[in-house]
């Protein structure tokens, strides 16, 4: 038996220390897993070493710095995760194993008004029909990531009021989904899982402080800080959409006037060019205009970048992140939506602030959210059922 102290604890203690590293980086060489741990480069030699023997890691030369380098990931079929992600129009899964390589993605059309239990049984089938499509063992299913587009209750794990999924408000996600695949379920608002998503594969990485803003049908934030997504007590941290810009503006379906919201997202900023273009556009038709010149187009986007510049300048001076990445198809636009962001920026942020931060589009598009499903199934499950053999779902690691 193991005891607090004892040399065979510690030795467990970092086994689950380095397989964590690794778990949530994806891969990394030995001196950086030495520099992530705070262990001796000697000590995770023989890690490293115990678990490649074990089959719970892969080592592969790489380089580093000019230099020959040895890569450490988890071993590909030590088990997988499932991301699925709900959107205004879609529904989007994919299906990854521990080495954080997608093995299976797809996306198809979601009806905004199809009932929660329509929208978790198409759900169903569609994780259903990738499992089979990969040929991957279904006992080796650690648990499932689930994004939904509105506030999630910490405690109780309900939706909140959402007019973007309507019908929705007051179902348990994370329940219900447990209940139709059989396997442990996590969930966020798509907001963080976007910000999780670039974080871990896109336009975050290498930062521990940033600010995710996705702007289509409303307007969110997901914020990490310290490297670690900050939800608050209730889960509702991130509500950049209802910061007040006008007390006198238009009536925000939050109730107040002149959000962040009402001047940004899509559902407000279309009918300010459907005389002059037609009732038929998308923020995608107008972003592909405006990059072909469309006068009307740009001058939109641009009051758009603006208006979420006053936003981000907001963040600056209360969090100070490092980096703001920008997700939804307003990205797209790149410097047509991207300058004007800078420049409310630099008239409204404190200069020290507003001088150490970079904004950037998304580089995952719309596969940000799903992609950080994937890496919340990965940050929530527990190491020691991978030292153990154990399968993965065996082990209630998610909530």
């Amino acid at each position: 038996m193991e005891t607090p102290g004892s040399q065979s604890s510690l030795h467990r203690a970092n086994l689950e220390r380095v397989v964590r590293a690794v778990r949530l980086s994806g891969s990394l060489t030995q001196a950086e897993i030495a520099r992530t741990t705070g262990l001796s480069a000697a000590t995770v030699s023989n890690i490293v070493r115990e678990l490649k023997n074990g089959g719970t890691v892969e080592v592969t030369p790489t380089s580093a710095g000019g230099r020959r380098a040895r890569s450490v990931s988890l071993s590909g079929d030590a088990g997988i995760v499932i991301g699925v992600d709900f959107g205004h129009t879609h529904l989007r899964v994919a299906v990854g194993n521990l080495a954080h390589q997608v093995l299976a993605e797809e996306s198809e059309p979601l009806d905004v008004d199809a009932s929660s239990a329509q929208g978790f049984d198409r759900a169903e089938e569609l994780v259903n029909r990738l499992i089979g499509a990969t040929g991957v063992d279904r006992a080796k299913i650690a648990g499932v990531g689930l994004g939904v587009p509105g506030p999630i209750d910490v405690e109780s794990g309900t939706l909140g009021s959402t007019a973007i999924l309507p019908g929705w408000s007051g179902t348990r996600p994370a329940e219900e989904l447990r209940g139709r695949l059989g396997v442990p379920v996590h969930v966020d608002n798509d907001a963080n899982l976007g910000a999780l998503g670039e974080l871990v594969w896109g336009s975050g990485r290498g930062v521990r402080d940033l600010a995710y803003i996705k702007v289509a049908s409303g307007v969110g934030a997901g914020l990490v800080i310290n490297g670690k997504i900050y939800r608050g007590p209730g889960g509702t941290a991130g509500e950049i959409g209802h910061i007040t810009l006008d007390e006198s503006g238009p009536v925000c379906r939050c109730g107040n006037r002149g959000c962040l919201e009402t001047f940004a997202a899509a559902r407000y900023v279309l009918p300010l060019l459907q005389s002059s273009h037609g009732t038929d556009l998308t923020m995608e038709t107008v972003v592909r205009m405006a990059k072909d010149g469309d006068p009307g187009c740009r001058r939109v986007i641009a009051d758009v970048g603006r208006h979420i510049g006053s936003g981000v300048a907001n963040l600056c001076n209360l969090l100070n992140p490092s980096r703001v990445v920008l997700g939804g198809d307003l990205a797209e636009a790149g410097e047509l939506v991207l300058g004007p962001i800078r420049e409310s920026v630099g008239r409204y942020a404190i200069p020290s602030a507003g001088r150490q931060l970079s904004v950037l589009p998304g580089a995952l598009g719309g596969r940000a959210e799903v992609l950080g499903a994937l890496a919340l199934a990965l940050s929530e499950m527990g190491d020691s059922t991978l030292l153990d053999g154990t399968a993965p779902s065996a082990t209630p690691a998610f909530t």
